[in-house]
């Protein structure tokens, strides 16, 4: 079980797992040994996510949702396949506790009086400032 926040856990039934092997310099160990992690979770048919957050987990996963509403979460920073695997579940339970807080409402304010007649004020001293550049006459 992943245990997300006090709402939230995920069952080891809706996470699967596939290793591989990983990409870029090793040597034999990178040769011979499947250390790569691809964790998919099933989020999309996910009993224990609710639908606001499923909605915020899919614009957060960005590319990393799949078609057929999952997540996949690849790992292979390690020599070590379980550090891989722990690393990969420890990613996708921050990118669910992310999608788990939902965003405050704005509220919309008005500018007080006080700031409106400052900012007015201001812009008729950088007027007449610039009106001051222009051409010196030689009329005298």
């Amino acid at each position: 079980m992943l245990h997300i926040n006090d709402h939230i856990k995920i069952e080891e039934w809706e996470l699967s797992e596939h290793f591989t092997r990983s990409q870029g310099p090793g040597g034999q160990n990178v040769n011979k040994v499947e250390t790569a992690v691809e964790l998919r979770f099933e989020a999309g048919r996910s009993p224990h996510l609710p639908d606001p957050v499923k909605a915020r987990l899919r614009k957060l996963a960005g590319r990393r949702w799949t078609a057929d509403d999952a997540v996949l979460i690849l790992s292979q920073e390690t020599r070590s396949q379980a550090r891989n695997r722990e690393m990969a579940r420890e990613r996708l339970a921050d990118l669910i506790r992310r999608a788990a807080v939902a965003p405050k409402k704005r509220k919309a304010t008005r500018p007080t009086l006080g700031s409106q007649k400052r900012r007015l004020k201001a812009k008729t001293v950088r007027g007449q400032v610039k009106a001051l550049r222009g051409r010196v006459s030689n009329e005298e």
